[in-house]
């Protein structure tokens, strides 16, 4: 893990996190206690705070967690490429957005910058929570967060996990008719 401190810039990368943190601190609320954000956001503990945010979800690699013992933080490692198999972690991340709802806290949703993976994380669940077609939830998302902008190879396995939600409800619909016979 890379040595994060939202306080003082060491490296490039840090450099990077400390421009983040003045340009793009803010988390962006999409839903009701759900918010969006980039490690700026994750990183501004005062925002974070007073938005009764109380779960971070991390979706990146090689992020160290800015405050650790604040929060309650899960951090999927992966890197913003089109390669990536992010779906995998569709249900992991999903439970934890759950969680936090449940608790009735807040959840920010990052990624270095709030811009990819992190946007395919929501997308996906607002398809599955509410039941939105893909064009749907994305265009809510970009509505909040215009920047938001999922690498082409995240918008497939989007469009493969809309299918694979069409499929179930199709499957659950056939089951329940079965079922009244």
């Amino acid at each position: 893990m890379a040595n994060l401190n939202c306080q003082k810039p060491r490296s490039f990368r840090a450099f990077i996190i400390a421009k983040y943190m003045q340009d793009d601190s803010t988390p962006c609320e999409i839903q009701k206690g759900i918010y969006l954000g980039s490690i700026g956001a994750a990183c501004n503990k005062v925002a974070l705070q007073s938005l009764n945010i109380t779960h971070v979800l991390a979706v990146a690699y090689n992020v160290e967690i800015p405050f650790p013992n604040d929060f309650k933080n899960k951090n999927i490692e992966v890197l913003d490429s089109p390669d990536v198999d992010l779906q995998q972690h569709f249900g992991v991340c999903f439970d934890f957005i759950d969680e936090a709802r449940r608790q009735g806290g807040g959840i920010l949703i990052h990624c270095f910058a709030g811009r990819s993976r992190s946007v395919a994380v929501l997308v996906a669940y607002l398809m599955r929570t509410y039941e939105m077609a893909l064009s749907q939830a994305l265009e809510l998302v970009k509505l909040k967060r215009p920047k938001a902008s999922p690498n082409i190879g995240f918008l497939r396995q989007l469009q493969t996990f809309e299918c694979q939600l069409a499929c179930a409800k199709i499957a659950r619909s056939e089951h329940s008719l079965a079922m009244e016979r």
